[in-house]
C-alpha cells in the first residue's frame, strides 16, 4: 500500500532541504565541506516522509579529513566534538538538539557507499555541489511502499544491530520488512549477541516506545529473535494477538505498555544481560511472580494479606499486569486503580509512620512495621475510617503483639 503523506518529486524534496538548510544556518556547516560532500541517511528519510522530529539528526560523508573538517566545524559553531571512531574517521558534533555525524567516505564512488548503508531508505543522498538528489537504490520508492530493504546480507553482518533497527522502522514507521530481507534476519539473529549490550538496550526502548510497538514486538517473538524456538513457550509469554488494550487509555498505553512488551520478549536473565535498569528489572520480576502465582491459584481465593501484598507490589505499574488476569475482571482492577482513594489498589503510604510513633511512643524496628502494615491493610479493607481508629486499633494491636518483659 502507497504512503499518501510523503514528497515524492525530486524537485520538491530538494527545494525542502535546501529550506531546512537555511532553517538550521547551515552555512557555517557547508562553507568547511570539500566538493564531494553529501547528505544521506535519516535526515533525508524524515523530510520525504514529512517527518517532524524534536532531535535532529544528520549524516554528512566527506572525500577526505572528516576529523580535521569536523574539528574547524565544531569550533566555529562552539558545539561539542566527539571522535566515533578514529581508525575509519566519524567523528560527531552536538549542539544543542541537533547531533552532525561526518565521516569520509569509503568506497571510491558515491554509489559505492550508498550501496554499503543500512537499508535503501537511507541511501537516498543529496550531493551539496550539485544540489542534486541521487538515489542509486530506489530508496524513493521503498518509501512510497513503506518497505524495508537492503541492498546486502552483508550490510547486516558489518552492523548486527541492524537486525533489531529493522524492528524499530517497523514500530516507529509502520514499515514492512521484505521477504529477503526476513531471510537474513532469521539467518543472523544470533550475530545480534555480538554488539555491544547498551546499543541493543537502547534499540529495544526505542521499539517497545514506537507508535506501532506491538507489531513489532509480535515479529520479535515470530522470528525467536532472543531465544530459542522454544523461547516462547513459557507460560509467561501471551499471545500478544489476542490482548484487548483498549481497555488501556491513551496515557496508559504510552506509560505501562513499554514494560508490558520488554517483559513479553525478555525473561530476566537478557534484562540483566542487556544492561536494563534494577527498576525494570525489578518490575519484571514482580509481573512474573504474580503471574506465575495466579496461574496456581484463583484470585478469589488469595487471602486478605496475599491480596494485599499483590497491590502494594503492583501499585505503580498495576497496568503492565492486568493483562495476566482473567478477562472479566481487567476493566473492574484499571476502574479501582483510576482511583486514587481506593485504599486496596493504592495502599502505600496509607499511613504516616511518625505521626504512629508520636503519639504511641515507639521507636522505629520490626514492631513498628508490622504495625504498620497491620494498620494499612485494616484501612485497606475499610475497617479504618479515621486516625482515632487507627490510634485505638494500634494500641489494641500493640498490647496483643508486642513482646512482653518480666
Amino acid at each position: 500500500m502507497k504512503r499518501s503523506n510523503l514528497l515524492t518529486n525530486h524537485t520538491l524534496i530538494i527545494d525542502e532541504l535546501e529550506r531546512s538548510i537555511k532553517f538550521y544556518h547551515w552555512n557555517s556547516i557547508l562553507s568547511f565541506l570539500p566538493k564531494g560532500s553529501y547528505l544521506v541517511g535519516g535526515y533525508i528519510r524524515d523530510i520525504i516522509l514529512e517527518r517532524v522530529t524534536e532531535k535532529v539528526d544528520i549524516d554528512i560523508v566527506v572525500p577526505f579529513n572528516a576529523i580535521e573538517i569536523g574539528k574547524m566545524i565544531s569550533e566555529n559553531i562552539k558545539s561539542k566534538f566527539i571522535v566515533l571512531d578514529k581508525e575509519r574517521e566519524v567523528v560527531r558534533i552536538i549542539l544543542n538538539h541537533i547531533s552532525i555525524d561526518i565521516a569520509n567516505q569509503v568506497s571510491s564512488t558515491i554509489e559505492g557507499d550508498l550501496r554499503s548503508r543500512d537499508f535503501s531508505i537511507n541511501s537516498i543522498a543529496f550531493l551539496f555541489d550539485k544540489k542534486l538528489l541521487f538515489d542509486p537504490l530506489n530508496g524513493l520508492k521503498d518509501l512510497q511502499f513503506s518497505l524495508l530493504k537492503t541492498n546486502s546480507e552483508i550490510n547486516l553482518l558489518n552492523d548486527p544491530l541492524r537486525i533489531l533497527r529493522c524492528f524499530r522502522f517497523v514500530s516507529e514507521l509502520n514499515f514492512k520488512i521484505d521477504l529477503q530481507l526476513v531471510d537474513f534476519i532469521k539467518k543472523n539473529k544470533g550475530k545480534l549477541y555480538l554488539v555491544a549490550k547498551e546499543r541493543i538496550n537502547y534499540e529495544i526502548h526505542k521499539i517497545v516506545n514506537g507508535k506501532n510497538a506491538l507489531e513489532a514486538v509480535i515479529l520479535i517473538k515470530k522470528f525467536n529473535i532472543f531465544g530459542s524456538d522454544n523461547f516462547y513457550k513459557n507460560s509467561f509469554f501471551l499471545d500478544l494477538q489476542k490482548v484487548n488494550y483498549t481497555e488501556l487509555n491513551k496515557n496508559e498505553k504510552e506509560k505501562f505498555l513499554p514494560l508490558f512488551f520488554i517483559a513479553q520478549i525478555l525473561d530476566e536473565v537478557s534484562l540483566e544481560q542487556f544492561k536494563f535498569s534494577r527498576s525494570e528489572i525489578s518490575k519484571t520480576k514482580l509481573l512474573r511472580k504474580w503471574h506465575f502465582l495466579l496461574e496456581k491459584k484463583n484470585i478469589a481465593e488469595l487471602s486478605e494479606s496475599e491480596r494485599f501484598a499483590l497491590h502494594k507490589e503492583l501499585e505503580i505499574f498495576l497496568p503492565s499486569f492486568v493483562f495476566n488476569l482473567p478477562q472479566n475482571l481487567r476493566l473492574e482492577w484499571l476502574h479501582r486503580w483510576r482511583d486514587k482513594d481506593d485504599k486496596l489498589f493504592h495502599p502505600s503510604n496509607l499511613l504516616n509512620g511518625d505521626l504512629i510513633k508520636k503519639n504511641l511512643k515507639i521507636k522505629d524496628g520490626p514492631i513498628l512495621g508490622e504495625l504498620l502494615q497491620y494498620l494499612s491493610m485494616e484501612l485497606a479493607y475499610k475497617r479504618l475510617n479515621n486516625f482515632d481508629e487507627a490510634i485505638y486499633k494500634a494500641k489494641r494491636w500493640i498490647e496483643q503483639n508486642a513482646p512482653k518483659c518480666d
